[in-house]
């Protein structure tokens, strides 16, 4: 049964696609003709409703991959090839709270928003007004807002939330917030960071060698589809290759001077040295 309120995916013959949130009296106005959601919600997910016209639709229960496609953008936003590998990384999941910054058109955001389900909480940071408004308006159309907390500044001026268990920077120069990191992460947590060049890539490692960071990984994700037919199965001519750098690394709060390890004196060297020597010679002289 579908509720009111619950997305549908609509589907036409030709491939083409509308998402829309169910309203009983209300009306999807296409090129094949008008589809009244009454008839839509007679037929169920996974059946075909027509027309006016005649012309059949299919309808279907949304994915994330079908939400993150129909997000309305004015950026590029994050293919899902790299969303999903993110996601794993980044540890999201129900209920987890994760600060993102470069909102952009809300493509992640959604996925985030998805993941951290009803418990959760993403808090994302956009500092250009009109990115910032698009992405709600793109949260709200798939019934995702209320997972999100939106901040309309640069994070330049440091994060106003502070305990989160990741964080992702979408960001041209995420090297110079690395220091704003410690304060708005747990100790241990995972951060990502999404660049387009080796260049840029290479600062960020050298900002993050030098700060409270460990496990730094460095990768490119890439996609190469094939034809689904049985008699010729064959790649396909074009594929999603190279689309930006995945960077990570594990935030780590340095140690207290009184939980520093004790560094052992010279003569306390010295000793375990000639204890290990008459270990060795007691075993020489058994064999």
């Amino acid at each position: 049964m579908i509720e009111p309120g619950q997305l549908v995916l609509l589907i036409s013959q030709k491939g083409k696609r509308y998402l829309r949130k169910f309203e009983p009296e209300g009306e999807v106005h296409t090129h094949d003709g008008m589809l009244l959601m009454e008839d839509v919600r007679k037929a169920g997910f996974g059946q075909y409703v027509r027309t006016h016209l005649g012309r059949p639709y299919l309808v279907l229960k949304p994915t994330l991959h079908d939400l993150i496609k129909g997000v309305k953008r004015q950026t590029q936003i994050m293919y899902p090839k790299e969303i999903g590998y993110l996601m794993l990384k980044l540890g999201i999941g129900p209920g987890s709270r994760v600060i993102e910054s470069g909102t952009g058109s809300g493509g992640l955001t959604t996925a985030l928003a998805w993941f951290v389900g009803e418990t959760g909480k993403v808090y994302t940071y956009e500092r250009r007004e009109e990115f910032y408004k698009l992405a709600g308006k793109n949260l709200e159309r798939v019934g995702l807002a209320q997972r999100v907390e939106q901040v309309n500044q640069n994070i330049e001026e440091g994060f106003v939330h502070t305990g989160a268990d990741a964080l992702f920077l979408d960001v041209r120069t995420p090297w110079e917030y690395l220091h704003n990191i410690p304060g708005a992460v747990i100790p241990g947590a995972m951060c990502g960071f999404l660049l387009p060049t080796t260049n840029q890539v290479s600062d960020l490692l050298r900002g993050l060698e030098d700060g409270p960071f460990a496990d730094m990984e460095v990768m490119e994700i890439l996609v190469r589809r094939w034809k689904p037919v049985a008699d010729r199965l064959r790649p396909d001519d074009r594929m999603v290759a190279h689309t930006g750098f995945l960077v990570f690394a594990r935030y780590m709060e340095e140690p207290k001077e009184d939980e520093t390890p004790a560094q052992p004196s010279e003569e306390d060297l010295a000793r375990e040295i000639d204890e290990a020597a008459s270990e060795d010679v007691g075993s020489a002289d058994n064999g």
